[in-house]
């Protein structure tokens, strides 16, 4: 299969209990039966990928099965103790392997720890007991589905999932099995719904806006009639409604999405449950308590810079110190004074180090700063830490857009997509501006520096996009490099750590991957080694910054 490297292989006590496939970084899903009754600790493993063995898991959603072989909810979802630098399984819409010649299933029956695929079809639209579609195999003569298939992704040719084995045949004769599709593996993990496509062609986002906005709802207690929601997303020329209605807004939301073919019913309804969720608008508060440095040239020499310290608390700025020096004593005085600022933060406050730099100044090495003369620990393993470029920083036009696009972001999908700029065929900067504006891009990764490629850099800071990775070393001939450039092996790493990962919550995530970088036994090989990121939330810093100035003498 081309697309196996999330396909898993679940152990109970180091013996293999079944299959199981990646669904985010750390997620993965398995069948309750395969983990559930078996005291031994879980581990997961990805045989494609020699290097993901053994990793510890939980069991944090059982999916509600009673333990017998024809129960329902035979579902878990297991937790990782990390993310792992894997793309997740793809997901086919819902009755899609009924239109399939065949149906691939990746199993780990005894014999084959690394794994064998097993040919089979579906045999009906017709679900057994509102729960299974029966499997049949192509070929009396292929793999059938034993012990150490349960759990595993079902698949179209194309890789894209529509369902999970969960029961195989007793008989060694009989080659038949059932799984449970996509649409019934929802049912006991919401979670799983934001990821399925419906029939219609509607957008992701659309999708996992309303499902963000079901559970905020849910988690509320709104008080709505999933009817008349379900009436409003159809329109009056739509389908009727179900006989008998819906028993809750998940259920509707769940119909709206996957059996009404007209795409702008999603979006339709995700608009009708926000007005109704609106309420009398409310200032934001950052969820934030920043340690901002700026750092600026100081007119006084070549060698001059003007640093300022601040902290924020409660929304408001609070300097901490301000000081004209050599670039070479930089680092000492911000550490001293960054020290100094913590006093200044709210009693359990989520401390975030941004540094505010000169344009040329981006890719400064600052998260390696060691915090202080007696800790070698670096700012950026410490604490979460981002940069901003400084004219964008004290831009009032450029803040307002930020500003826009981060209340977007707030009410949108929980997840921004990672917009790639690769360097094996750079588009001109021109062209990447556009793209950027077009596709409204809020996370753009790119593999090279700064210095590498000022044009496309400058693109993504004047769009104005809200978040930007890039790794500090990369590759030096941007443009002209293969394929397999370290670069591109940096995007490659990159876009399954930043998967599902809400924009609000990437400092913290990239300061996890500093850690594992640094933690790793040849850091110097970690992709994340460098990683450098670019996080503007103007709510960060309410006040509009001011010039630096020398201080008073």
């Amino acid at each position: 299969m081309r697309g196996a490297a999330w396909q898993a292989r679940i152990e109970c006590g180091g013996a293999v209990a079944g299959a199981g496939f990646l669904v985010s970084p750390r997620t993965v899903l398995t069948c309750a039966h395969v983990v559930q009754g078996d005291p031994a600790p879980v581990t997961v493993s990805f045989p494609n990928r020699p290097g993901l063995a053994g990793l510890p898991a939980t069991v944090t959603v059982p999916g509600g099965w009673a333990g017998g072989a024809t129960d329902p909810g035979d579902l878990a979802v297991l937790e990782l103790d990390r993310d792992v630098p894997v793309a997740p399984a793809r997901f086919a819409p819902p009755g899609a392997e009924q239109g399939s010649p065949s149906l691939l299933a990746y199993g780990f029956p005894d014999g084959y720890d690394e794994g064998v695929l097993a040919r089979y079809r579906a045999v009906s639209r017709t679900l057994i007991a509102d729960q299974w579609v029966q499997l049949e195999a192509t070929s009396a003569h292929g793999q059938p589905l034993a012990g150490g298939f349960s759990g595993a992704a079902v698949t179209l040719p194309d890789d894209r999932v529509v369902g999970m084995v969960a029961q195989v045949a007793g008989e060694p004769d009989v080659r038949v099995g059932r799984m449970l599709p996509t649409e019934v593996m929802a049912r006991y993990w919401y979670g799983l719904g934001a990821l399925v496509p419906g029939p219609g062609a509607g957008s992701p986002d659309a999708t996992r806006r309303l499902h963000a906005l079901v559970r905020r709802a849910e988690a509320i207690g709104l008080d709505c009639d999933p009817d008349r929601l379900y009436g409003h997303a159809v329109g009056p020329f739509g389908p009727d409604l179900p006989p008998g209605g819906f028993g809750s807004l998940r259920a509707a939301a769940a119909y709206v999405q996957w059996q009404v073919e007209d795409p702008e019913a999603v979006p339709r309804l995700a608009h009708r449950l926000a007005e109704l969720l609106a309420g009398p608008p409310a200032p934001r508060a950052s969820a934030w308590s920043p340690i901002v440095v700026e750092l600026e040239r100081s007119g006084e020499g070549q060698d001059q810079v003007t640093v300022r310290v601040s902290a924020y608390r409660d929304g408001q700025r609070r300097p901490v110190d301000t000081g004209r020096l050599p670039r070479g004593e930089v680092r000492a005085y911000v550490q001293q004074r960054v020290d100094r600022a913590f006093v200044h933060l709210a009693e359990g406050a989520e401390a975030l180090l941004a540094f505010v730099l000169p344009r040329e100044w981006l890719n400064e090495p600052v998260a390696h700063w060691e915090c202080g003369p007696e800790d070698s620990t670096p700012l950026g393993c410490a604490h979460p830490l981002v940069v901003t470029d400084a004219s964008r920083h004290r831009s009032g036009r450029l803040r307002h857009h930020l500003a826009k696009k981060w209340r977007r972001l707030e009410s949108g999908p929980p997840a921004a997509a990672l917009h790639r700029v690769d360097c094996a065929s750079p588009e001109r900067p021109p062209s990447l501006r556009k793209r950027l504006r077009d596709e409204d891009a809020d996370l753009v990764g790119y593999a090279a520096p700064p210095a590498a490629v000022p044009g496309h850099f400058e693109a993504g800071l004047n769009v104005p996009v809200p978040v930007l990775l890039w790794p500090r070393t990369g590759c030096a001939d941007f443009g002209h490099g293969p394929a397999a450039c370290a670069g591109a092996a940096f995007l490659d790493a990159l876009g399954p750590a930043v998967d599902g990962v809400p924009a609000a919550e990437l400092p913290r995530r990239v300061r996890s991957l500093r850690e594992e970088a640094e933690a790793d036994d040849t850091p110097d090989r970690h992709w994340a080694k460098d990683i450098q990121l670019l996080w503007d939330d103007p709510h960060c810093f309410p006040e509009p910054a001011a010039g630096l100035h020398s201080p008073v003498a």
